[in-house]
């Protein structure tokens, strides 16, 4: 499944209030480092799709949304989990890096909302 597009009117919908975590891949068209990630995003999208839902934003044509997020450079991946930034990764990285970022990010969620729920 390829990677949701995402915009500025749509973040809140698709990600704020998405029932499972959500990277977003902040980047733009002429940002080198984000073209040569986006094959390893698209893979993952697939891979991870029953995980997480991975989508893009572009920061051209939606600059409310990165602004509102800090983003300074692209491009910038940020896990979103219950609508609250879980991690943020900023820079190229290859896929196998991506994955294992997101993996363990999903897993730290996991065990403190277990730890949550055991008091």
């Amino acid at each position: 499944m390829p990677p949701l597009k995402i915009s500025d009117s749509s973040f809140e919908a698709d990600v704020l209030k998405a029932a499972k975590p959500v990277v977003v891949d902040f980047w733009a068209e002429w940002c080198g480092p984000c073209r040569m990630i986006a094959p390893a995003l698209e893979e993952l999208a697939t891979e991870l799709g029953d995980k997480v839902t991975v989508a893009k934003l572009n920061i051209d044509e939606s600059p409310q949304t990165p602004s509102k997020y800090g983003v300074r450079g692209v491009p910038t991946l940020m896990i979103f989990r219950d609508g609250q930034v879980a991690a943020t990764k900023v820079g190229a990285l290859p896929k196998s890096k991506i994955r294992e970022w997101i993996e363990e990010s999903l897993d730290a969620g996991s065990q403190s909302d277990s730890r949550l729920s055991s008091h």
